[in-house]
């Protein structure tokens, strides 16, 4: 059978990827751009960011998810440079394993913050920039439905973004298309390194 995948797939169009500097992320940026796409990667260092871009010949942006206002005007340099977003891809994540007693309140926040929070900030702020259509992704994860040990945080915070992408695709479509995936593990990505040393 032959790939729907096909040269040029993406030519024209425009695809954002935040927390697109490695790992899985990184991948997806790269396929795009394989396939003809504009493809910008967000990251919070600055030269994973640019060495990311210019690996895939993207264009390099900074910001923390966590901050609306910084990811916000990412986004809008996006538009400006190459033109309304037709995919935008909301991947940054933070996990590590600890048992729930073991962990502080601002260490499950920060990866609530990041993986939920963030998704959030990239879909509401990239709203009103977006093609018609467009298609937001959130990657996700199995913890979101399989309670996991020690991720306690990252379970709760992957289940609110399987919520928050089900009320987006409600209240957005059908010019916006919302979904979620959930890759599973992958060998060799810095989250594989982290949970399965």
């Amino acid at each position: 059978m032959e790939s729907p995948f096909r040269e040029g797939l993406f030519e024209g169009k425009v695809v954002f990827v935040a927390g697109g500097t490695s790992g899985i992320n990184l991948g997806i940026a790269r396929r795009f751009a394989d396939l003809g796409a504009k493809v910008a990667v967000l990251g919070r260092d600055p030269d994973k960011a640019k060495a990311a871009a210019d690996s895939i010949g993207g264009l390099a942006l900074t910001a923390d998810v966590r901050d609306y206002g910084a990811t916000r005007t990412a986004m809008e340099r996006v538009r400006n440079e190459f033109g309304p977003m037709d995919v935008v891809v909301s991947g940054a994540a933070g996990n590590f394993l600890a048992p729930a007693l073991g962990m502080s309140a601002n260490a499950f926040k920060a990866v609530i913050d990041i993986d939920l929070l963030g998704t959030f900030n990239v879909f509401r702020g990239c709203h009103d920039l977006l093609a018609t259509p467009a298609s937001l992704i959130a990657i996700t994860a199995g913890q979101a439905v399989n309670a996991i040990g020690l991720q306690a945080h990252a379970c709760a915070a992957k289940a609110g973004i399987n919520q928050l992408v089900r009320v987006l695709a409600l209240e957005w479509g059908p010019d916006v298309r919302v979904n979620g995936i959930s890759p599973g593990p992958i060998a060799g990505t810095e989250g594989m390194e982290r949970l399965a040393p």
